[in-house]
């Protein structure tokens, strides 16, 4: 009885496959025979360009999210206010070395985001360290000069971004770890591989207990000459920078909507982070994640997909100096007592797709295995734990929602991450429109058969 019970099944089961397929199928032909996704980054990187938060150029964009998920014909769409951070860069910023004989070289430098400028020009002795372990042995020697810490990636990792993460550090808590023994200032290797001399921004934090000194990141190519010549020199060191902190400032998140036809009340969530850095375009990050986004929502509504939970396409606010935006919308969800069963960010690029890494329990992420069929004709290789995204990362925290990230090949990510040569022509169109076939056939089976 049971063998008879399991062959009446089966039929059933093989022709949920095949309808998948075939819509699956219908997706990636709509995508990538009409898809929008690199006209629209055109437009944001060449017409908006840089966008970081606080600036009007922020607030183009804004404008320019929720006009085209007007064009798209989504439901809804609505604006999420929150304060976000209001650093300002300033001009003419610059770093020299000045040799023993006098010698001087202009360093790449770009100061690192929300750091405190000088305001005035600096000349101090250059102390050459490899990390913090050997600034902690050099300590009595830190008072009165401006500290190069020449941590980088390791090469090893095939994955880049386990090389960014240990690295991270360096950039974050460089000033106030090397304030603490007297530094005037800091210079540190970008976080890249890159062959060129673009220095690369990102975030720091200062740690209030410690004088707030000036903080610059210097180009690969300057990095590696002071790796060769600085370390057994007694070097100087002359720089000048213009970062100051405003008082907070109001963003928004940009939030769509194609309305559930079964279950209005349960959301699935989409999206990227609408900011960037000012020295760049943004265009792999994060623009290839928010016109991926946008592109799911267009394909969507011309193959006339009506989902069975609410689907947000999310472009948030201020993920790479704060993560305002996406503690706003977790903060949101809670207080309207919204119940969220996934989320999914692209913010790793716009590069070929490789998988999802997600943040969810073992047993739930075996349980999909079966999906990876679906996926891999579109590129789709593997579905991990371990991932997510910074933006729906409060969800996490917050409800226990599991999330996921895309995971597109990183070998060449943080060779523009966070610097000028992050801009379009930088983004390959076919490997930006297959990014969004993946997520979008992520997201139609979460929202067939939940999680």
């Amino acid at each position: 009885m049971k063998k008879f019970i399991l062959f009446l099944l089966l039929p059933v089961f093989t022709q949920g496959q095949q309808n998948d397929t075939a819509f699956i199928k219908k997706i990636s032909d709509e995508v990538l025979q009409n898809g929008q996704a690199y006209e629209l980054l055109h437009y944001l990187t060449k017409k908006i360009g840089g966008r970081l938060a606080g600036s009007p150029q922020y607030n183009q964009a804004v404008k320019w999210g929720v006009a085209t998920c007007k064009s798209f014909g989504s439901d809804t769409v609505f604006l999420q206010e929150c304060l976000v951070p209001n650093w300002k860069r300033g001009t003419g910023d610059f770093a020299t070395l000045i040799a023993n004989n006098s010698t001087k070289k202009s360093l790449s430098i770009t100061a690192v985001g929300n750091a405190l400028g000088s305001f005035k020009t600096i000349t101090a002795p250059l102390l050459f360290v490899e990390n913090f372990d050997e600034l902690e042995k050099k300590k009595h020697e830190v008072k009165g000069k401006i500290v190069y810490f020449n941590a980088g990636f390791n090469p090893t990792n095939i994955r880049t971004f386990k090389s960014y993460s240990e690295t991270g550090i360096y950039r974050g808590s460089s000033a106030s770890r090397a304030a603490k023994y007297g530094a005037l200032g800091v210079i540190i290797r970008s976080l890249s591989e890159a062959t060129d001399n673009f220095p690369h921004t990102g975030a720091m934090k200062y740690n209030d207990s410690f004088p707030k000194i000036p903080a610059v990141c210097v180009g690969i190519q300057d990095a590696d000459y002071l790796a060769a010549n600085a370390k057994n020199n007694q070097w100087k060191i002359s720089m000048k920078t213009h970062g100051k902190m405003l008082a907070d400032t109001i963003n928004h998140n940009v939030v769509a909507e194609l309305r559930g036809t079964e279950f209005p009340e349960k959301y699935i969530t989409i999206g990227g982070h609408l900011d960037s850095w000012d020295i760049c375009e943004g265009a792999h990050d994060d623009g290839a994640g928010i016109v991926q986004t946008l592109e799911i929502l267009r394909a969507f509504k011309v193959l006339g997909y009506q989902p069975k939970h609410t689907i947000r396409f999310v472009l948030f606010a201020n993920e790479e100096n704060g993560l305002r935006g996406g503690l706003k919308y977790a903060a949101l969800a809670k207080d309207n007592n919204e119940n969220h069963i996934f989320a999914l960010e692209s913010d790793a690029g716009g590069f070929t797709p490789r998988g999802f890494s997600f943040s969810m329990s073992k047993e739930k992420l075996a349980a999909i295995q079966h999906w990876l069929p679906l996926l891999k004709p579109y590129g789709t290789e593997f579905l991990e734990l371990g991932g997510g995204g910074a933006d729906i990362g409060p969800l996490y925290r917050t409800f226990g929602t599991p999330i996921a990230g895309f995971i597109p090949d990183s070998q060449r990510y943080f060779d523009v991450h966070h610097a000028p040569s992050d801009t379009f022509e930088k983004v390959n169109k076919r490997e930006l429109l297959l990014g969004a076939v993946n997520m979008a056939a992520l997201i139609y089976l979460v929202d067939k058969y939940g999680l």
